[in-house]
């Protein structure tokens, strides 16, 4: 890695995990975070910060500048929920931040891109079950629109222009260290919470709908192996599928009552059930597995085991 690495959208779910991991991995002064506010303590006080708006193209080549950045991840982004209830504000964010990151890298400004895609680029026409790499994708939310989109953009500036862009569908990802941030994957996260706090969850999705998961540990690991690899072992330039895990809000339960045979789950489904109808239950992410050896960490009991102590410590200290 010859310069610095700039992470934009630092303090999101992803980005304030990944920010730590890097800079645990390259050192602090190598690793900038920016965000349009600041992050929590940790991400504060570990290294150098910027505040920024991902859509200000001057201000975010002034930092490139400062800093000599030679690598950026581009993690801002309007997720699933949120973005439907703002269309145009997501749709801006999430195109015109992708846009001046891969215009600064086609005018070799930057020398690598990382930019995250979701399994929201699929549709209710994807096949559901074992969802390949190239399927039908008919994205029906403005964040798999923007999401399918992007990647289009990201193989065309691949092909067209030689950047190196290097790209993850994530799945639904499960952290106890940051909030989550308006996905409709959220009750993943919210329902240890409330199997700690309440002994009780009612579930914003229906009990048999299965989704892709991922633990946060293994999301960043994929994140950092595929920017890690060589340049001719990523084949797919617009996004590679990532699967870990799937499944539905009444199997985690079930994994929950193990270590908590009292909690109980009840369903009242809202409107991201129907945003939840529209992707797939599961994954095949065979081409990752292969070109760069992708491999997860994380199965359904010791991720469980994980998010419950993690999340009985921090209840532990807020108190």
């Amino acid at each position: 890695m010859a310069g610095k690495i700039l992470i934009i959208g630092a303090c999101g779910q992803i980005g304030t995990e990944l920010t730590l991991k890097l800079r645990d991995l390259y050192g602090n002064d190598r690793v900038v975070a920016s965000d349009i506010r600041e992050g929590n303590e940790e991400l504060m006080n570990s290294g150098p910060f910027e505040i920024a708006d991902a859509t200000d193209a001057p201000l975010i080549e002034t930092i490139i500048d400062k800093y000599e950045i030679s690598e950026v991840y581009l993690m801002a982004a309007m997720l699933s929920a949120t973005a439907e209830k703002a269309p145009m504000k997501a749709w801006n964010l999430n195109m015109d931040s992708l846009f001046h990151i891969l215009n600064f890298a086609k005018d070799k400004k930057i020398e690598k891109v990382f930019w995250p895609s979701s399994i929201a680029v699929f549709g209710p026409t994807t096949p559901k079950n074992d969802t390949p790499q190239t399927t039908i994708m008919e994205p029906s939310t403005v964040y798999g629109i923007s999401k399918q989109t992007g990647e289009r953009w990201c193989e065309y500036s691949h092909d067209k222009y030689g950047v190196d862009v290097r790209s993850l569908r994530y799945p639904g990802i499960i952290s106890y260290k940051t909030l989550p941030g308006g996905g409709t994957t959220d009750y993943a996260i919210e329902i240890f919470h409330e199997a700690l706090k309440n002994k009780a969850y009612t579930s914003f999705l229906a009990e048999d709908t299965g989704l892709p998961m991922m633990y946060m540990d293994d999301a960043i690991k994929a994140t950092v192996d595929i920017m890690e690899a060589p340049s001719e072992k990523i084949k797919v330039r617009s996004s590679y599928n990532l699967s870990a895990l799937s499944f539905t809000p009444k199997v985690l339960a079930e994994a929950i009552q193990k270590e908590i045979p009292d909690f109980k789950i009840s369903y009242d489904p809202d409107f991201r059930q129907k945003i939840a109808d529209s992707w797939p239950s599961s994954i095949d992410d065979s081409e990752a597995r292969k070109d760069w050896q992708w491999k997860h960490d994380f199965d359904m009991q010791s991720l469980v085991k994980e998010m419950l102590a993690g999340v009985s410590e921090q209840l532990k200290t807020a108190k």
